[in-house]
């Protein structure tokens, strides 16, 4: 069995942003070699996500929405954990709602997808650099 690892990295300018990693996802898998596996996708930031959903606008817009009507940022005074200085009480809520990873089969040297399936980086607190471990096993 071999194994691969990688970290992928992103400029995050807004708060909240969804970034679609497929492809950056399927170049570590060419990189890997690997043939047959599986592939873990997940956030290294606690107030950030990955997901697989379809690369729609409307979505993305009704995402931003639902989470906001959830978790409101503002007021900041309404989350405990602001107490210490932070301003992102909201961010780790949403990253709980939305997940911190995610595994897809790979077969034929393909990530193994269902229709409209991509993967996508969420973030809720950005502003600054941000990473993402790709973990590839199998042979």
């Amino acid at each position: 069995m071999k194994s691969f690892r990688r970290e992928l990295w992103f400029n995050v300018r807004n708060r909240r942003e969804f970034i679609n990693i497929t492809r950056d996802v399927e170049e570590c898998l060419a990189q890997s070699g690997i043939e047959e596996g599986m592939v873990l996708v997940n956030a290294m930031h606690i107030t950030a996500s990955v997901f697989i959903n379809d690369d729609e606008g409307g979505l993305h817009k009704d995402y931003e929405k639902w989470l906001e009507n959830l978790a409101p940022h503002a007021p900041i005074s309404q989350y405990m954990h602001n107490n210490t200085g932070e301003d992102n009480g909201d961010a780790h809520l949403k990253r709980q709602i939305m997940g911190r990873e995610v595994v897809v089969a790979i077969t034929q040297g393909r990530l193994d997808f269902g229709p409209w399936e991509q993967i996508f980086y969420g973030e809720f607190d950005g502003g600054r650099k941000k990473r993402v471990l790709v973990k590839i096993i199998g042979e």
